[in-house]
């Protein structure tokens, strides 16, 4: 696969110091032409599972042959591997913690490939910083076209990651928050599909803490300012939104608290 010149960064690193930054100047060394697009750096500290959600949700919307780099790794300076996956149209560059899980579960014919060969990093490797002295400098060198075959020896065993999945038990479809977006709306992981699935030709009854909604508008503006609402988002997912408002403010508790908030759905009439 020829690579686009495009790498992607997704982090936990924050916008307040330098690290990104840094991370972009080591690309651009090795790789003056290539192209850098932030997908987010505002991902909780050590959230694994919401940058593995991030990735699966924006990849595809990417020229193939990009580059997904994501360095969101409480692991980071460990034994854990670090690891180049490739696709039929994309790599992935990271920590083997999982963060890819959901990409190397939907394609069955991926390679992952153990980082190793040392004179694709930086010279002087720290224990803390493997984004600017590892990733960085993998990414870029992909982005120029170098084998990943060269870059270190294939494996079989990827860390997977436990993804909550919606459950149906009776009568009641059950799932979880599990994101919450810049503008306060609950993204939970109920897929448009499974909500059918469940609903038929019922109208669906969305209870989420103290908020009930009953059936899924198509867009914000179905509801009254200050009124919420359930509809399915760009994502394809169930999400809890209030029109000129924050769904979040609404269950009491702050965003990081929220997610793995519980949601049930019922068949109303």
């Amino acid at each position: 696969m020829k690579c686009s010149g495009t790498i992607t960064l997704t982090t936990d690193f924050g916008l307040s110091d330098p690290y990104v930054g840094i991370m972009k100047g080591v690309i651009l060394s090795i790789n003056p032409a290539a192209r850098v697009i932030d997908i987010s750096h505002l991902i909780s500290a050590g959230s694994v599972l919401k940058a593995a959600g991030i990735i699966q949700e924006s990849y595809t919307f990417f020229p193939k042959g990009t580059v997904h780099m994501a360095v969101v790794d409480p692991g980071v300076g460990s034994e854990r591997r670090l690891i180049l996956l490739e696709t039929e149209e994309y790599f992935f560059v990271g920590p083997d913690n999982g963060i890819f899980w959901p990409i190397i579960v939907t394609h069955p014919d991926i390679k992952v490939i153990h980082l190793t060969e040392s004179k694709y990093f930086l010279p002087n490797i720290t224990h803390t910083f493997h984004g600017r002295d590892i990733f960085a400098p993998v990414a870029a060198h992909l982005s120029r076209g170098v084998d990943p075959r060269k870059m270190g020896h294939p494996v079989s065993d990827p860390v997977p990651l436990k993804v909550p999945r919606p459950q149906q038990k009776g009568e009641v479809l059950s799932g979880q928050v599990i994101r919450v977006d810049h503008f306060g709306n609950l993204i939970t992981n109920i897929l448009q599909k499974n909500l059918d699935r469940f609903s038929g030709s019922a109208r669906p009854v969305i209870k989420i803490g103290e908020m009930v909604v009953e059936g899924v508008s198509k867009t914000y503006a179905d509801a009254s300012a200050g009124e919420t609402l359930a509809m399915i988002g760009s994502s394809g997912l169930l999400e809890i939104a209030v029109n000129l408002g924050r769904a979040c403010d609404r269950l009491g508790l702050n965003s990081e608290d929220i997610v793995g908030t519980k949601i049930e759905v019922a068949r109303g009439i």
